[in-house]
């Protein structure tokens, strides 16, 4: 299961003319889930997006998370962060779960989320999606479970 973890001061998913999500300071988590994952494996991503110190301190040092700072969060479902991209220049989607598995994994993540952090937003799974976001630094993190 990949992550891809960005700071944000603002981001936003859009399907055809409607806005479904947006968010103001806080993160936007893409989320790639691969054929080996499971349930244990995203409360571990989820467990560190929400405790991976990305935020600046009193000091100006990253180390206060997405719960220290109380800031908003963004998931949004994203396939391609499972590819291969080692040979060619095509990339490979062997590696990534069936659309079956990888919302079901999903969904999970959501509902894991709603439990532990409640103040977030999501996209829809599947769907066609504009995500329009104003990165913070750029901090950009790609987080690994």
């Amino acid at each position: 299961m990949r992550g891809l973890i960005q700071r944000v001061n603002s981001a936003s998913v859009t399907i055809g003319d409607s806005v479904v999500a947006s968010i103001d300071s806080g993160l936007l988590l893409f989320l790639g889930v691969e054929k080996n994952d499971c349930e244990d494996k995203a409360e571990k991503l989820l467990n560190k997006v929400l405790k991976y110190r990305v935020f600046a301190d009193s000091a100006g040092k990253m180390n206060q998370c997405l719960l220290d700072k109380e800031g908003d969060l963004l998931i949004v479902s994203q396939f391609t962060l499972a590819a291969s991209t080692d040979n060619g220049l095509r990339p490979s989607f062997t590696s990534a779960a069936s659309t079956e598995k990888a919302k079901q994994i999903y969904d999970h993540f959501l509902t894991s989320c709603d439990k532990a952090y409640p103040k977030f937003k999501s996209g829809i799974f599947g769907e066609d999606m504009q995500v329009a976001l104003v990165n913070d630094g750029p901090v950009t993190f790609l987080l690994h479970a």
